[in-house]
C-alpha cells in the first residue's frame, strides 16, 4: 500500500504555470498570417463549438474538423505543425519552475489538467512540466470529477490546489473541504474577469503570479 504524503500540490497547467493567453495570441496571428482571416475565423467557431461539446480546449480537434470543411487545402496539414513544435518553454510564467521546487520541501508536487489526450501531454513535456514534476502528471477532462482517482494516485493528509480558475477550486474544495488548501494566481482573463470572480467564493490564498507562491509557508 502507498504511503500517503504529508502533501500533495497540485499544479494547473494553463495560465497557472504556463501563459496561455499568450499561446492562443500567436496562433490567432499564425492563422490570420498564414491563412487569411475569413479562416481564421472558421477554425475558431469550429474549436468553440468543439469546446462546448467536449467540455475542453481541443485544438487538434478543431483543426481535423476545420480539414473537413476545407480538405482540398495542403496548406492545412502545416498547421498542426505549428501546434506540436510550438516553443512552450518560452511561455512558461516567471518562476514557474521554482515554484514547483519550492514546494518540495513539504510534499509531491503534480500536475493536474484538463484536456486532450495528445496536445495537451505535448505542451506539458515540451515546456518542461513534465521533468520538472518527474513525470506526475495527470490529465482528465474535468479534473474536478476525478477526486477520488486524483487520491488513489497520490494519497495524502492534505491538498493544496493551485489553478486559476475559481470555479475548479471552489468545487474542489466544496467536496474536500479541510483537507484542501486552495491558491488562486490572478494569471490569464478568467481570473481577470470581474463577473466570472464574481460567481466564486474566494480562494484560501490569493497571489498576483505564480511566481509569488515561493513566498507562501504551509509549515
Amino acid at each position: 500500500m502507498t504511503t500517503p504524503e504529508e502533501f500533495v500540490f497540485l499544479f494547473d497547467v494553463d495560465n497557472t504555470l504556463l501563459d496561455n493567453d499568450r499561446v492562443i495570441e500567436d496562433l490567432k496571428h499564425h492563422l490570420v498570417h498564414e491563412f487569411g482571416r475569413e479562416s481564421s475565423d472558421l477554425y475558431w467557431t469550429i474549436f468553440e463549438s468543439l469546446r462546448a461539446e467536449l467540455g475542453y480546449a481541443d485544438y487538434l480537434g478543431a483543426l481535423q474538423r476545420y480539414r473537413i470543411s476545407n480538405i482540398n487545402n495542403p496548406e492545412l496539414l502545416l498547421m498542426s505543425g505549428f501546434l506540436l513544435e510550438y516553443p512552450f518553454a518560452d511561455r512558461l510564467y516567471a518562476n514557474a519552475i521554482d515554484a514547483l521546487s519550492y514546494v518540495r520541501r513539504w510534499g509531491q508536487p503534480v500536475i493536474l489538467s484538463d484536456g486532450d489526450v495528445v496536445f495537451q501531454p505535448r505542451k506539458i513535456q515540451r515546456s518542461g512540466l513534465w521533468e520538472a514534476v518527474e513525470g506526475r502528471v495527470l490529465i482528465y477532462i474535468h479534473k474536478e470529477k476525478m477526486l477520488q482517482a486524483v487520491e488513489a494516485r497520490y494519497p495524502a493528509r492534505h491538498y493544496v490546489l493551485v489553478d486559476d480558475k475559481l470555479r475548479i477550486l471552489a468545487s474542489m474544495k466544496s467536496n474536500m473541504g479541510a483537507r484542501l488548501t486552495t491558491v488562486f494566481p490572478r494569471q490569464g482573463h478568467y481570473a481577470h474577469d470581474p463577473a466570472n470572480v464574481a460567481l466564486y467564493p474566494p480562494a484560501d490564498i490569493t497571489l498576483e503570479r505564480i511566481g509569488d507562491l515561493i513566498h507562501c509557508d504551509f509549515s
